[in-house]
């Protein structure tokens, strides 16, 4: 039987170089689709699908996200004198527990591979799952569920390692990390190769690599090797390809939408696509976008 997921690693070193000067003091990780930080968006999808530690691989200047997911006395006492139940409820419920999260710095930026590979000793000898932060998701189907829900169903299904992926167009597949098909299981499939952003023209299907993995801890002994892969980084799928050559991989499609927030068009879209889904809200910005649009 498949030890449980409990553990996932969410790497938010990076610089935001592409939202400067928003950015210049703010992690990108902090910026809101809506009115909740894109991190806090994909840390509820990890609690949504059974994580029980969440561990943040961080760098310098990140300090900030170690005092979101921290009690706020000054806050939450002066929403409580002020009646403000509502505020102070929702605040203590995305707390995560005492102990159940974990801070560690990626001291250069070496890819994500070497994000991954910091969190080791947290992590341990068990399989755990990797959420990028850039890359949020809303679900489609009956359950509405997210996207690692849907990787950890897979998982038990399957075992091994799960990786998620979304079709692209075609002409887009150069900018992602690409899979090969094999035996098809219906949401899943055996994943036959894997290749980081390949040339175009050369990729082996359409389905990218959509940021939501479950590894198993071997992978770490290859990650140590520090070997260097495209654009001079230790890149995660690299290490995914050796790993495949002694354990299986499975891929799993994604029933839902995945927005990348690390672009501008992907921040706005998911803006849009989140409000969209708010009871409270939605309405007024379908009147908004339609006197946008003319």
């Amino acid at each position: 039987m498949s030890k449980r997921i409990r553990k996932a690693v969410f790497p938010v070193a990076g610089l935001g170089t592409r939202f400067l000067p928003a950015t210049k003091a703010v992690p990108k990780e902090m910026l809101t689709v809506v009115d909740r930080p894109v991190l806090q968006h994909v840390v509820d999808e990890a609690r949504e699908a059974g994580i029980e530690h969440f561990i943040f691989v961080t760098g310098r200047n990140k300090g900030v996200i170690e005092d979101h997911f921290d009690i706020a006395y000054e806050l939450e006492d002066t929403l409580k004198k002020r009646g403000k139940i509502k505020e102070y409820d929702a605040l203590i419920a995305d707390l995560p527990p005492a102990g159940a999260a974990s801070f560690t710095r990626q001291q250069a930026p070496l890819g994500l591979g070497h994000a991954v590979w910091c969190a080791r000793e947290i992590v341990g000898d068990e399989p755990f799952a990797v959420l990028l932060p850039d890359m949020v998701t809303l679900g489609n189907g009956p359950k509405k569920s997210r996207c690692l829900a849907q990787a950890v169903e897979a998982y038990e299904a399957h075992g091994g390692n799960v990786i998620a992926v979304e079709e692209v167009p075609p002409e887009e597949t150069h900018q992602y990390g690409i899979v090969s098909v094999g035996k098809d299981f219906g949401a899943a499939f055996e994943i036959t190769g894997m290749v980081e952003k390949p040339p175009r023209g050369t990729a082996p299907s359409n389905l990218m690599i959509s940021g939501r993995y479950i590894l198993q801890p071997e992978i770490f002994d290859i990650l140590a090797k520090g070997e260097k892969g495209a654009g001079g980084e230790i890149q995660l799928t690299d290490s995914m390809v050796t790993l495949s050559g002694s354990q299986a991989f499975h891929g799993v499609r994604f029933d839902g939408k995945t927005y990348d927030t690390g672009s501008k068009l992907g921040f706005l879209a998911a803006n849009l696509a989140f409000g969209l889904t708010r009871p409270d809200i939605a309405d007024g910005l379908k009147a908004e976008i339609a006197k946008l649009l003319g």
